[in-house]
């Protein structure tokens, strides 16, 4: 990831909320590189600039994205639950069908991708498909990250004491060692 000269750094380990916030945009620019992508090099070859973007933002979902799944859903989701806040249970129960649904979506999207790295091309018909997850995902990340931010997050940072933060914030460093 490169480093923007007067760009707010990213949230730490203390900030758990934050960090998923953070997580979110890095989520958006590599969710655009895979639509625009798909979007702008159909009937061609990948350039070594496009390549090189779309294997990044490969990664980031099979890795980070991951990570940020088990963040949420092993660390955060539990303790909203625990907090017995009641309407983030169907909230709650949403984000994770979402984190499902986008899992599938992405393995469709990094198959087709890896595919047409290899060969060189795509079938007209996995174009569409690749375009078709695409748009998939980002409706559904649009829609996810709003009611993350809007409700989820700040309820959390409402009703989550210092001590449980604290905890959660252990848990996503544990995750990364």
């Amino acid at each position: 990831m490169s480093v923007q000269i007067g760009a707010r750094p990213d949230s730490g380990f203390d900030d758990p909320i934050g960090m998923l916030k953070d997580c979110h945009r890095r989520i958006e620019r590599f969710l655009h590189i895979l639509c625009l992508v798909a979007e702008r090099a159909q009937k061609r070859t990948l350039t070594v600039e496009e390549t090189e973007a779309v294997q990044a933002a490969l990664q980031y979902f099979r890795l980070g994205g991951q990570r940020h799944t088990a963040d949420e859903e092993e660390s955060l989701f539990p303790r909203l639950r625990a907090a017995s806040v009641a309407e983030n249970f169907t909230e709650i129960g949403r984000l994770e069908d979402d984190h499902r649904r986008a899992n599938e979506l992405h393995a469709v999207a990094d198959t087709l991708y890896s595919a047409w790295i290899a060969a060189g091309v795509l079938s007209v018909e996995d174009e569409r498909r690749l375009l078709s997850v695409t748009s998939s995902l980002k409706l559904l990340y649009e829609e996810h990250i709003q009611v993350e931010e809007k409700i989820v997050f700040p309820q959390a940072s409402e009703v989550l004491d210092s001590q449980t933060i604290v905890a959660i914030g252990q848990e996503f460093r544990a995750r990364r060692e």
